[in-house]
């Protein structure tokens, strides 16, 4: 089976298409983590037990886990995401040339799928393509401001650049593991992305924090069914305000709980488009 074969599957045992994003800053930690021995790893088993039943994948991004506890929290958090039963896509934006992103794809060998940034090519992106049963999610158009730079830029073709990414990772679906990432923030340009390429997955960014159009996220992330949208800090401190007024025990419940609760109102509020 493919990435989003398992996927699929797993989209529809929850009946969702949430993707929880597991961005642990070490600054908002809550207090009655930070003594423990990796509050990262600590802070992400109390998030996951709280929302694996609304969780279509969990989405760590590689920036919070890069040094030395930071990569032993990962691990800790892929295994045990792994025993929920819920895929892993690694958001690291990576990419290469030889044999550095071999070394890059390596993390697949823990991870379900993983983010890849196209800038260098074809050949940057061969030793993650070459991995049949990964998923590849290929930075397209993203959900920050500053994707316009770049991303809008038209081409002699008179074509902006993304849809000409979008273009080439259709051409590299070779084996049937290629999505997009297509930030919700840019309602209009998921449809368009959609209409030209009808079979590639999207991992929807931007719906949470950001504010992106949940309605076009899953009206034109999905791809016969299959898809993701992302929501990181609007779901993982979400109990930084409630559990404020309580202490102890039935304060970190009302954090996590808060958490597990952020994620079955987007579990929601997403099916209402499917």
């Amino acid at each position: 089976m493919t990435f989003f074969d398992r996927l699929g599957d797993r989209i529809d045992r929850v009946d969702s298409v949430v993707s929880v994003g597991l961005d642990p800053d070490p600054s908002r930690i809550p207090d009655f983590l930070a003594d423990r021995d990796l509050p990262r790893w600590a802070f992400n088993r109390r998030v996951i037990d709280a929302t694996h039943e609304h969780a279509a994948a969990y989405k760590p991004n590689a920036a919070f886990y890069e040094d030395s506890t930071g990569w032993r929290a990962l691990r800790e958090t892929i295994a045990y995401a792994h025993g929920k039963d819920v895929p892993v896509l690694l958001d690291a934006k990576r990419a290469d040339i030889g044999n550095t992103s071999r070394q890059y794809a390596s993390l697949l060998d823990s991870a379900d799928a993983i983010t890849v940034n196209p800038y260098m090519g074809r050949d940057s992106l061969d030793p993650f393509l070459s991995r049949e049963d990964a998923g590849v999610f290929v930075l397209c158009r993203t959900s920050n401001p500053g994707g316009a730079d770049l991303q809008d830029l038209e081409l002699a073709t008179g074509e902006p650049v993304y849809r000409r990414v979008a273009a080439l990772a259709d051409l590299w679906n070779e084996h049937d593991n290629v999505g997009l990432v297509v930030g919700a923030t840019a309602p209009e340009e998921l449809e368009t992305l959609r209409t030209e390429v009808p079979d590639l997955p999207f991992l929807v960014p931007g719906v949470g924090a950001q504010g992106g159009d949940a309605e076009a996220a899953v009206e034109y992330g999905l791809a016969d069914g299959v898809g993701l949208v992302n929501s990181s800090r609007g779901i993982i401190f979400a109990g930084e305000q409630r559990s404020r007024s309580q202490s102890g025990a039935a304060g970190e419940d009302a954090y996590f709980g808060a958490a597990g609760a952020a994620a079955k109102r987007l579990k929601h509020r997403l099916n209402q488009y499917r």
